[in-house]
């Protein structure tokens, strides 16, 4: 269990947020509803859907690590 106000913690809720948002991005439904604002408090989500979706590659390697990380080393 990590905790949220650890480094650890911040870079784990950072990557699923992306991973979820990059997710959330390929459901239309939500997508119309969640991502279709671009400033503002709701566009961070916006953001983080871009992130997720054009570094795809990064993001998956990123919780690799992590996971590796926080089951093996940790």
């Amino acid at each position: 269990m990590t905790n949220v106000y650890s480094f650890d913690g911040i870079v784990v809720f950072g990557i699923l947020f992306i991973c979820t948002c990059a997710y959330l991005k390929k459901v239309p439904r939500l997508n119309s509803w969640l991502l279709s604002e671009k400033r503002g408090v709701w566009g961070v989500f916006y953001k983080a859907a871009v992130i997720g979706t054009r570094l795809h590659i990064a993001v998956a390697l990123s919780c690799l690590c992590m996971a590796f990380y926080l089951i093996f080393l940790k």
